[in-house]
């Protein structure tokens, strides 16, 4: 396997372990009422800009083409403001459980758009490794006894249409991501999300009592902002380039299985037999759609080299033999 490709697959893992304590780390943080959903997504995009800024200063600078800095705000709309916004506000009105269902809407999404836009191939091996990571995720979120306990339809919407957001910018700024470093992009691109969620949120947010916070809750803020919202963001571009849209995708069904994981790790819940199936189900179809074809030998594809090569002379051969026949024939008529 190529070295960026490792490197793609590092950086989605990365990521996917970090999300996977966000929701219910967020649900802490917005429970107290201190904080409201608007308010934690506001202070995600805000705190998350202000770091790629100053990260940026200690990094090369890399100069942007104007043409390109329209298709970096629409990034931003899709893959942070509306994605990030939707979700957190999904997640302050419904259950983790119910987020965690609706993100594994989005390999799915995202390959039906990879098909028709970028003419990625819909393979049965690929559907059937999207399909039982779903049923995976399913049987993992639903098999808990709290599963959709305090659910809400508007928050399952939410937490949808931004499942469809972040597959939106997977496919069509996949060209874009790869002209510029991850730091470049994400400071453009968090900047133009914040000029547009920081100023409606500026009086909720300046009326936070932040010296009343109690500790867990300014360390799950702390969280989300910079390891849920900083470092996965600085990690996506790295995966994006080296990964097609499906793949990238295919990560967000290790997100259920870490929260789970950590869950039984912290005693909140057990490890029952159908959560081993569930993560057994979720590990094979990511290794389906991750997996590459296997290439054929050399000495295979050499004969097929050999025999297309004789099959084309062959065909040349016969086509130089009907001229002449033609031209014989011609030439018979004509007297």
């Amino acid at each position: 396997m190529d070295s960026s490709v490792i490197k793609g697959h590092a950086a989605m893992a990365a990521a996917a372990l970090m999300w996977g304590f966000m929701p219910p780390i967020s649900k802490l943080v917005v429970q107290g009422g201190e904080v409201s959903s608007l308010s934690l997504a506001a202070m995600r995009i805000g705190g998350a800009c202000a770091l790629f800024w100053l990260l940026s200063l200690f990094t090369k600078r890399e100069r942007v083409r104007r043409e390109d800095l329209k298709w970096l705000f629409l990034a931003a709309l899709c893959g942070v403001v509306l994605n990030q916004g939707m979700f957190t506000c999904g997640m302050g009105l419904t259950s983790p459980a119910d987020a965690a269902i609706m993100a594994t809407t989005a390999p799915i999404v995202t390959m039906i758009m990879s098909a028709m836009y970028l003419k990625e191939r819909v393979t049965g091996r690929k559907v059937a490794g999207i399909m039982s990571s779903a049923a995976g995720a399913l049987l993992l979120v639903l098999g808990s006894a709290q599963a959709s306990s305090s659910g809400n339809m508007w928050g399952d919407l939410l937490c949808l249409a931004s499942q469809v957001s972040v597959s939106f910018y997977f496919v069509f700024f996949k060209g874009l991501i790869s002209r510029y470093s991850p730091v470049t992009l994400m400071k453009w691109m968090f900047l133009f999300a914040a000029s547009c969620s920081l100023p409606p949120m500026a009086g909720e947010l300046a009326s936070i009592p932040f010296g009343r916070l109690g500790w867990e809750c300014l360390g799950g803020i702390g969280y989300v902002v910079g390891c849920a919202t900083f470092v996965c963001y600085l990690l996506m571009p790295v995966a994006q380039r080296a990964l097609k849209p499906t793949v990238v995708c295919m990560y967000n069904y290790v997100q259920p299985v870490i929260a789970t994981l950590a869950g039984v790790a912290w005693g909140l819940e057990s490890f029952g037999w159908w959560k081993a199936a569930a993560v057994a189900l979720i590990f094979s179809g990511v290794s389906l759609v991750v997996q590459n074809r296997a290439r054929r030998p050399a000495a295979v594809v050499s004969w097929a080299g050999r025999l297309g090569n004789m099959g084309r002379s062959m065909r040349l051969l016969y086509l130089r033999r009907m001229r002449s026949l033609r031209r014989v024939a011609r030439g018979l008529w004509s007297r």
